[in-house]
């Protein structure tokens, strides 16, 4: 009878990834996008928003508000993020002080999936076969070489790099996960730290404003300790059961229950859903259908029955809220750690794939940006420039020293990455990862250098603000009835207004008005008001935000 163990791995395979090399790829990742921007629309602001009224005392901290408009339940995020602002705000700014926490979270994310990976390959069951003849892997270095493809496998995937550098609660809720996914996977060899971790993870979750998955986790992780067979997991079945009874408690005492459950509505909805589970979890989906393949046989082993039932409880919240890419996100360290066993049993020509396919795709990428770049800063060529003055009206490019500098080096990293890759370096187990996590992360520092200027002029408020305070004075009482969350937020931050977003225009004691408006067929004025001004976001060609005074006032 075959083995129902696939991995065969060599002592040269389990070569682990240079501990520098490891670290440059995190601080690549998670540093750029932290300093020299403002939040961006829509989630990002929002949440910023909330953050920012509790700092400065506009809202109370047992209730956020946003011109009178209570925040979801997502409590300790924001109290995370009000905090820093209260503290740290006055040195370094509102959005850089609310930002440092949630870049932390996201280096959190990143350990906390290579220790987890890390524990679970050295269980028996994940361990590789031994050789007739010795020559094997040694049980630690094939552990930490695959925890190294599960670390690479986070970075790379694409749907991580935009919604992994904002300041929401969904970063909170991913740490909280990847702790609980920790604390399960380390339960075998360590015994108060996993209790710890599980018992402060589900909790956490729900405070997050995710109690429904955290209840979920809870009961994945009972089948998990229950069913597992070993002593290890009945022993911490107390702390998981536990944990998820804090979590049920915690999201009751902040009034966090909620279903946030979306109909689909058309086939279009359902094609959306389809391509995102496609794309956003890219390239680590393949490679964890792949690993439960190979892996079949051990399927209710710890190794792969931990992430595994992680993975499942974020797809179905995704499926259930009608394709949401945040609830998507929370099963990334989990699909990672699924990705990871699949590297000891992947062929020479699947890999060699992966590896064309990210050079080329990267590549063009980065080699776009560049040209954009230079176009902005030279004019030739003349069309991507004049693309981006058509796009953004009024917007005027600026040189950093610093930035082309960044640039440049992780550029040249990239350059020696391939060469390296397509070198003769055939045997790390985690080479097929090493491309499409450096391809990621220089398109990110490229973003986040380079594009910096551009991307912030078009996806922050601020252009808009800078428009409505030529228009208005600050410090005026507007009325923002049927504004998006994330408009009122920069009125508030950035503009110094004060907002009534809670009272219809007849019930507001305010005197000014603003309102969403398409830009082809703007709406017909509103009894008792006068018509002021028409301002518009330079990236929003579809709709205006229309001011209107109060008639009889001045």
């Amino acid at each position: 009878m075959n083995s129902p163990n696939p991995a065969l791995v060599t002592h040269r395979a389990a070569q682990r990834l240079p501990r520098l090399a490891l670290f440059l790829f995190c601080a690549a990742y998670v540093i750029p996008g932290v300093f020299g921007r403002d939040p961006w629309k829509n989630a990002d602001i929002t949440a910023f928003g909330y953050m920012v009224s509790m700092a400065e005392g506009r809202s109370s901290w047992f209730a956020p508000a946003l011109g009178g408009l209570p925040s979801d339940a997502a409590f300790l995020p924001y109290w995370l993020g009000a905090a820093f602002i209260k503290v740290m705000g006055p040195l370094f700014g509102a959005p850089l002080a609310a930002r440092l926490p949630f870049a932390a979270l996201l280096a959190l994310v990143l350990l906390l999936t290579w220790y987890s990976t890390y524990h679970l390959a050295r269980t028996d069951a994940a361990q590789p076969l031994p050789f007739a003849f010795g020559g094997e892997a040694d049980p630690i270095d094939y552990a930490r070489a695959i925890a190294d493809g599960a670390l690479l496998a986070v970075i790379a995937s694409l749907g991580l790099l935009q919604l992994g550098h904002e300041t929401t609660p969904e970063l909170a809720q991913l740490a909280s996960i990847s702790l609980y996914l920790y604390g399960l996977a380390s339960m075998t060899v360590r015994d108060w730290g996993p209790r710890i971790a599980v018992l402060v993870a589900l909790p956490a979750l729900a405070g997050s404003g995710a109690p429904a998955v955290a209840v979920a986790l809870g009961v994945v992780g009972t089948l998990v300790c229950w069913h597992g067979g070993t002593e290890h997991g009945r022993r911490h079945l107390p702390a998981v059961i536990g944990s998820t009874v804090l979590a049920a408690l915690a999201a009751w005492m902040l009034g966090a229950w909620g279903w946030r459950v979306n109909s689909y509505g058309s086939s279009a909805q359902v094609l959306a859903t389809i391509k995102l589970l496609v794309w956003f979890p890219w390239p680590a989906w393949p490679l964890a259908f792949w690993t439960l393949w190979r892996w079949r046989r051990q399927l209710t082993q710890h190794h792969i029955a931990i992430p595994l039932g992680c993975v499942l409880v974020s797809l179905a919240a995704c499926i259930a809220m009608g394709g949401s890419d945040r609830a998507l996100m929370l099963a990334l360290p989990a699909l990672a750690v699924l990705a990871s066993f699949a590297l000891p049993t992947l062929q020479r020509s699947t890999s060699a794939a992966v590896d064309w396919f990210a050079v080329f795709f990267f590549s063009v990428c980065a080699l776009s940006m560049w040209v954009v770049y230079v176009s902005l800063q030279t004019g030739v060529p003349a069309t991507p420039a004049a693309n981006v003055a058509r796009r953004l009206t009024g917007y005027a490019s600026s040189f950093s020293v610093v930035s082309l500098v960044l640039a440049s080096l992780g550029t040249l990293a990239w350059v020696w990455l391939v060469r390296w890759r397509t070198g003769r370096h055939r045997n790390p187990l985690w080479k097929s990862l090493v491309l499409p996590a450096g391809g990621v992360a220089l398109c990110w520092m490229l973003l986040t250098t380079l594009w910096l200027p551009m991307l912030d002029y078009a996806r922050s408020y601020r252009p808009l603000i800078d428009r409505i305070a030529k228009q208005l004075p600050k410090d005026q009482c507007v009325n923002g009835w049927a504004l998006p969350r994330g408009q009122i937020a920069a009125l508030e931050y950035m503009g110094g207004y004060q907002v009534d977003a809670v009272n219809t225009p007849a019930m507001s004691r305010c005197d000014i008005l603003m309102r969403l408006e398409p830009a082809v067929e703007p709406k017909p004025p509103i009894a008792g008001w006068t018509l002021v001004a028409r301002a518009q976001r330079p990236s929003d060609k579809d709709e205006l935000t229309a001011i209107y005074r109060r008639n009889g006032t001045r």
